[in-house]
């Protein structure tokens, strides 16, 4: 039985009563100014009869791309990233992009350490997530958006920039806290040479310095439940303990539960968490946790829609997007003492 062909750009032509070149400035979304609109119904209406697709592959090779972005994140265990590829991923596929996923790799320099040796060789693009500015260098002449890496604002940024708006909810959080009566704050941190926690960091000793009686302890950890229980341990066993743990992300929150509870402590009629951006976890745990909510999946859809502008010659502005003070059952009072 003879191979049934597929219909080609020059049967659709054809089928319209027009040339092959008109087929590819419609079908290629290149027709407006050059082609009449009717004329440009004509050819789609034709390529829907005959069943008429695009190759692809072989379109992207005439172009010189591969219609695919790299997103790099510092890991593929956090939760707060899978909703930033969800995102990216969706306003990709609109555009025919697909989004592939590669992490930092530990100690390494800068971007040729990771899947692609030469990235401006095998991508179209970058969204490179909680970065360090100098590492830009690694991608060569490959267009870059940075995400939650800032500062946005920063005069000279050499890449477009979409950002959380950190600090201020840093600064929410510390002035819930205060208003609930809070002086003795501890500040469980993310060790991590990142912009993102260095924000964090400083809004909230802003804040705590403003406060009548304010003190402010801190210690450092990773982003798991073990190191921060142990960090939050060695904050609440000290000669002043704070009345109130501020954690940098969720994850740490739940080691300053664990840290409590190990210490006869109460969640929140002795001490009040904190946690920093409201992933899935937040609402696990008992009583529910008071944290930052940051909108992961804009993250993700913002930092495409402003890698496309970029990829068609358009130069994106800085994009700042804010998060939201969710306050739940962590946080009460500090208990009369």
């Amino acid at each position: 039985m003879p191979a049934i062909s597929r219909p080609t750009s020059k049967d659709v032509a054809q089928e319209a009563g027009v040339s092959q070149s008109t087929v590819s400035l419609v079908l290629g979304g290149k027709w407006s100014g050059r082609v009449s609109p009717a004329t440009a119904r004509s050819v789609r209406s034709a390529a829907e009869r005959l069943g008429y697709r695009p190759n692809q592959a072989a379109r992207n090779l005439r172009l010189g791309t591969t219609r695919t972005v790299l997103l790099m994140v510092p890991t593929l265990t956090a939760p707060f990233f899978g909703p930033v590829y969800t995102g990216a991923a969706r306003v990709a596929a609109r555009h025919g992009f697909g989004v592939v996923v590669s992490t930092w790799p530990d100690g390494a320099a800068g971007p040729a350490d990771g899947p692609f040796a030469a990235p401006d060789e095998a991508i179209d693009g970058v969204l490179a997530s909680s970065m360090a500015a100098e590492t830009l260098g690694g991608f060569g002449g490959t267009p870059v958006v940075t995400l939650d890496s800032g500062p946005a604002g920063r005069p000279g940024a050499p890449v477009p920039t979409v950002d959380f708006g950190v600090a201020d909810g840093m600064r929410a959080i510390a002035e819930h806290l205060a208003g609930l009566g809070h002086r003795r704050i501890g500040h469980v941190a993310a060790a991590l040479d990142q912009w993102t926690f260095h924000a964090r960091a400083d809004a909230l000793a802003e804040v705590v310095a403003g406060l009548a009686g304010g003190v402010l302890s801190r210690a450092g950890c990773a982003i798991d439940v073990a190191s921060a229980r142990d960090s939050a341990t060695r904050l609440l066993t000290g000669p002043e303990p704070p009345t109130a743990l501020v954690c940098d992300d969720d994850l740490i929150a739940a080691g300053a539960y664990k840290a409590a509870r190990a210490l006869g402590l109460d969640v929140p009629s002795d001490v009040s968490v904190t946690g920093f951006d409201d992933v899935l976890l937040a609402t696990a745990l008992e009583p529910e946790l008071t944290t930052v909510r940051l909108p992961a999946e804009e993250l993700g859809a913002q930092g495409m829609a402003a890698l496309l502008d970029l990829l068609d010659g358009r130069r994106p502005g800085p994009r700042v997007l804010p998060g939201e003070l969710v306050v739940r059952g962590s946080t009460a009072p500090p208990r009369a003492r």
